[in-house]
């Protein structure tokens, strides 16, 4: 949701108070959503994202060019969400380094069993909540250039804009840095 996620940040730098926030959300329609339920699901969606990083990274998502903008949203979604970290280092990186030019659906099922061997509790996920979890990893991967699209799963490897390296750097994200050019 990156034109989502630049109004949310832009909104974020003034600093909204609660009155502010739900203004905007409700009233104002800043998420051109058609219902304010749903304006305020994904508002808090992206919020819990975007918190996860600082304000300097804030005003590169509301107002750089948008190849910024989407990889700075992939550090965001990375840090609210260690399964999508987990799934890029243990599955797309590791199809990119043997030359293995698509995800699939398998691909997941794999990733799911080791992460039950560390986790148990991933093993009571229903079928349904891991297929919406595998439908919404495969979105943020083809929203952030790295899937040439949600359908074919054609892995696109990126490299990392340079302020984005730098903002990553000056932050101390050398795990995420690490990360993100491995699978680039």
């Amino acid at each position: 949701m990156p034109l989502e996620s630049r109004r949310i940040a832009g909104l974020l730098l003034t600093i909204p108070d609660e009155d502010t926030w739900s203004q905007a959300l409700k009233t104002d329609n800043l998420l051109q959503k058609k219902t304010p339920a749903t304006a305020r699901r994904q508002a808090r969606l992206i919020r819990k994202r975007l918190e996860t990083l600082d304000a300097n990274a804030w005003e590169l998502i509301a107002h750089r060019e948008q190849e910024v903008c989407i990889q700075l949203l992939l550090v965001g979604a990375i840090k609210h969400s260690r399964l999508l970290g987990d799934f890029i280092r243990d599955v797309y990186a590791d199809h990119q380094r043997r030359l293995e030019l698509h995800l699939s659906p398998r691909d997941w099922e794999g990733f799911l069993t080791e992460c039950a061997h560390r986790d148990p509790q991933v093993a009571g996920w229903s079928t349904s909540t891991k297929a919406k979890l595998f439908q919404v990893i495969i979105r943020i991967l083809a929203e952030a250039k790295y899937l040439d699209s949600t359908r074919s799963m054609t892995l696109t490897p990126q490299s990392l804009h340079p302020d984005v390296r730098r903002y990553l750097r000056a932050h101390g994200e050398t795990s995420l840095l690490e990360l993100l050019e491995r699978a680039g």
